[in-house]
C-alpha cells in the first residue's frame, strides 16, 4: 500500500513506492498530523496466527512502544470475550517444526503464535466457508476472532499487493458472502485496509468506493454481532484529518463501531493515539478506533528514501514485536491495540530474494521475535 509521496515516485520508477517515515520515538505532543511524510501501509492477503488478550509479560518491545495500560474505553463494544488465538497459523506451524532441532528458535517463535492476531480474508476461493471455518473455531472456544475483509476493487492501487474484486457488482456479492460465513456469531472485522486513505489522495479506479465501503459496513452489520472498523490509514499518511473524517463519514463511519489505524505498519502507538483522537474530534469527538501494533515496537526506521534498494516501509530491518493485543488501553476512544498484521509475513517482494506480500518469511518473523 502506498502514500501521495511514494507513488509520486512509483511514477517516475515502478513501484518505488512509500517512502520512510520519521525519527523513531516521536513523544505525546509531536502529532504524526504534522509530519511532512506520508506513509503506506503495506497489508497481506492471506490468513494469519492469533493469541490471548492480556496478562501476558509486555516484554522488551512493548516497553519500547510505551505499553498503555487502564480500563477499557466507555461503551467498548469488544468488553467481555478474550481474542481468538488460534493455533494453525504458520508461526505455530513453524515453531512446532522447530522444535525437535532448534528449539530456542521455537520458543522465540512463540511470541508470535501465542498472541492473536487477524485473519486476512481475499478473494480466492469459497469466502463463506473460510469466514465460518475460522468464526466457528473462536466460538468453540469462547473467543473472539479478527477478520480483514480485503478485497477491494483496484486494491492497493495496484502496488505489492494489488488485486481485488473486478467489479463493484463482483464485490458486493463477494462481501455478502463473506457475512454469511459470520451467521450471527461476534467478530471484529477490519475493512478493506488502505481503501479509504487511497480515495482521499485520489489513486480510486471506482468513483463509488465509499459508497461501496459503507454498503459493505450496511451488510457487515447486519449480521447482528460484527464489530466493524473501516480501515482510516495511519498518522503519516493523511495528514488532513477532516478531509479524511470526510470520507470516513462517506464510508459509513456512522453505522460501523469505528475506524483503524497503522494497519502493517510501523509508526508508534503514542503517535498513532494521538492522530486516531484528532480524527475521531473532526468526526465529533465520539468515535472509536483501534491500533495496529503488531510490529511498531521499535516504531518506523529514522530518516527519509530506500532501504537497500526497497521502500522504507516494506520489510525494514530491526523492527521489533509491538505492545500484545489488549482492550486495556485506559484511552476513552481506544478500544483496542490488535494485531492486524501478522508478524513474519511479508510486505511485499520489495528487494530481490524477498517473499511476495502475504507469505510467510521465517526468517523476519525470527528477526522480530529475537529482538522483542
Amino acid at each position: 500500500m502506498t502514500d501521495t509521496a511514494a507513488r509520486a515516485r512509483s511514477v517516475v520508477a515502478a513501484n518505488a513506492a512509500r517512502i520512510g517515515v520519521g525519527a523513531l520515538a516521536a513523544r505525546l505532543g509531536t502529532a504524526a498530523v504534522t509530519a511532512v511524510l506520508l506513509v503506506g501501509c503495506g497489508t497481506t492477503d492471506t490468513p494469519a496466527p492469533s493469541t490471548p488478550t492480556g496478562g501476558q509479560q509486555p516484554g522488551r518491545a512493548a516497553q519500547n512502544a510505551s505499553p498503555l495500560a487502564g480500563p477499557p474505553a466507555p461503551g467498548n463494544p469488544l468488553v467481555g470475550r478474550p481474542f481468538f488465538v488460534d493455533g494453525t497459523g504458520p508461526a505455530a506451524t513453524q515453531a512446532a517444526q522447530w522444535e525437535a532441532d532448534r528449539a530456542a528458535d521455537a520458543a522465540e517463535l512463540r511470541k508470535i503464535a501465542d498472541r492473536p492476531a487477524a485473519q486476512w480474508i481475499g478473494g480466492e476461493g469459497d469466502v463463506t466457508s473460510k469466514v465460518d471455518a475460522v468464526v466457528g473455531r473462536a466460538a468453540a472456544k469462547g473467543q473472539l476472532p479478527l477478520l480483514v475483509a480485503y478485497n477491494i476493487p483496484h486494491r492497493d492501487c495496484g502496488n505489492f499487493s494489488a488485486g481485488g474484486a473486478g467489479s463493484s457488482d463482483e464485490y458486493r456479492a463477494w462481501i455478502h458472502a463473506f457475512a454469511a460465513g459470520v451467521k450471527g456469531r461476534p467478530v471484529i472485522v477490519v475493512l478493506e485496509p488502505d481503501a479509504v486513505a487511497h480515495a482521499v489522495e485520489g489513486c480510486n479506479q471506482e468513483p463509488d468506493r465509499l459508497a461501496l465501503l459503507a454498503e459493505a459496513v450496511s451488510v457487515l452489520k447486519s449480521t447482528g454481532k460484527a464489530t466493524v472498523y473501516i480501515d482510516a490509514g495511519n498518522p503519516r499518511w493523511i495528514t488532513d484529518v477532516k478531509r479524511l473524517a470526510t470520507a470516513l463519514q462517506q464510508a459509513g463511519v456512522a453505522t460501523a463501531d469505528g475506524f483503524a489505524l497503522n494497519v502493517a505498519n510501523f509508526i508508534t502507538t503514542t503517535d498513532n493515539v494521538t492522530y486516531g483522537n484528532a480524527v475521531s474530534d473532526a468526526l465529533g469527538g465520539k468515535t472509536h478506533f483501534v491500533v495496529d501494533t503488531s510490529r511498531n515496537g521499535a516504531g518506523p526506521v529514522p530518516g527519509n528514501g530506500d532501504i537497500n534498494g526497497g521502500p522504507r516501509w516494506c520489510n525494514p530491518p530491526d523492527r521489533l514485536l509491538g505492545q500484545a493485543p489488549t482492550i486495556e488501553t485506559g484511552q476513552p476512544r481506544l478500544d483496542a491495540l490488535l494485531w492486524v498484521k501478522r508478524p513474519g509475513e511479508s510486505d511485499g517482494a520489495c528487494r530481490p530474494g524477498e517473499p511476495e506480500a502475504g507469505e510467510w518469511w521465517p526468517d523476519y518473523a525470527l528477526s522480530l521475535a529475537k529482538r522483542s
